[in-house]
């Protein structure tokens, strides 16, 4: 199975980011325009934490706060689950069921290389099952087992 950095490889790694002094408002119309579920929040290029669609739902909606007059700092999850390119999907997506997380950031000596979701793990996991599906049925059908 490939790994987190062999991933990002093939799916691109292209990473949408804020800053945390930026209010909710602003990391919304972000994350609609490009149609993604969560930002990595940078200052100075270092990650400092991941602002999602559930950081919003529990921080900011059920709190009865408002998106504009909330800095991303107050509500992101600042204890981000991150993962080195070398993890194998199959560990990465162990961890993201055991943190209970649906985005890995990839990092890399301090720099982040991308961002995973639990889609892009799923997918991959389904392309490798249908792989070694179609090699066990190549294999019987030349080798006579039925």
């Amino acid at each position: 199975m490939r790994t987190a950095g062999q991933l990002l490889t093939i799916k691109g790694n292209k990473t949408f980011s804020i800053p945390p002094n930026s209010n909710v408002y602003e990391a919304l119309v972000l994350m609609e325009k490009h149609h993604i579920g969560a930002l990595l929040v940078l200052e100075k290029e270092k990650l400092v934490g991941i602002f999602t669609e559930r950081d919003y739902a529990r921080n900011v909606a059920l709190k009865g706060k408002t998106s504009k007059d909330t800095l991303i700092s107050e509500v992101m999850t600042s204890k981000v689950i991150t993962v080195g390119p070398d993890k194998s999907v199959e560990n990465c997506m162990s961890i993201m069921t055991e943190k209970r997380v649906r985005h890995l950031p990839v990092i890399e000596k301090g720099h982040v290389m991308g961002l995973l979701s639990i889609g892009d793990l799923v997918k991959e996991t389904i392309s490798y099952q249908q792989s070694l599906i179609k090699q066990l049925k190549f294999r019987a059908k030349y080798s006579g087992i039925k």
